[in-house]
Order: structure tokens, then C-alpha cells, then sequence
């Protein structure tokens, strides 16, 4: 089973609610699976991932199992991007840009346009009559 497993903390679970609802259209998983670490969450189009750090992450070997971790994801071409716990509870809005700019920035990178919206019912007919 991958490393990482368990309950989701109260920052973890007001992430999960504020990033599915972006206008830049990027799409997150949650507790996403990567060799043998579950990311808490993931956007595949940025090949970012994004953790929630409570004050665990600051104590005996967390830090250098944390940066082995980083390493591999590194290597896979994963950007990590880490906020404490105590950020998300307190600027939500502010880790949420934060996040969304990043992904952008890389799908960017990576040469994935945005989509277009898909036409709305009302929208005119193209030139030739569609058909």
C-alpha cells in the first residue's frame, strides 16, 4: 500500500472543496497515487502536486523521508509544492491562487493550451450552415 494513507486533516478537506471550483479549468485528484506515496493532491496536466504539511512534517525524520520523497517525485518530472496546514486554514484564498498560478504556469510549460469553452445552445451557426 502506498505510503501516506489515512484520514484527511481539516485544511486537507477545505482544499479539496476550494479547488475543484477554478475558472483556469485545471482538474485535481485527491490522494493521488505515485510509486509508493499517495500525493494529497495532483493536477496531471501541470504534473504538479500539492501537500498539506501540519506540524508532523517539522519532527524526527519526517523532514529527510519528505526530501526523498520530493527527490523521486523530481525525478518524474512532479513539481511538489507544499503549504503548511496552518496557511490553508488561515489564507485559503490566497493558497488557492497560489496553486492555480503554479499549474497554470506549468501546463504552459508543457504546451497544453487551455480548451475553449464549448459553444453556448444560443451561439449562431458557423459560416456554411454547420453541415
Amino acid at each position: 500500500m502506498p505510503k501516506g494513507c489515512g484520514r484527511r486533516s481539516p485544511p486537507e478537506l477545505a482544499l479539496w472543496e476550494a479547488l475543484p471550483r477554478n475558472e483556469a479549468g485545471l482538474r485535481f485528484r485527491r490522494q493521488h497515487a505515485a510509486g509508493d506515496y499517495v500525493l494529497d493532491f495532483y493536477c496531471a496536466i501541470a504534473k504538479l502536486a500539492i501537500e498539506v504539511d501540519g506540524e508532523a512534517h517539522d519532527r524526527g525524520d519526517r523532514p529527510a523521508r519528505d526530501a526523498v520523497r520530493d527527490a523521486w517525485l523530481a525525478a518524474q518530472g512532479v513539481m511538489v509544492v507544499r503549504y503548511t496546514a496552518q496557511d490553508v486554514l488561515t489564507n485559503l484564498d490566497g493558497v488557492v491562487r497560489h496553486v492555480l498560478m503554479v499549474a497554470a504556469e506549468r501546463r504552459e510549460q508543457f504546451g497544453v493550451r487551455r480548451r475553449p469553452p464549448p459553444p453556448s445552445p444560443a451561439a449562431p451557426p458557423p459560416p456554411g450552415g454547420g453541415g
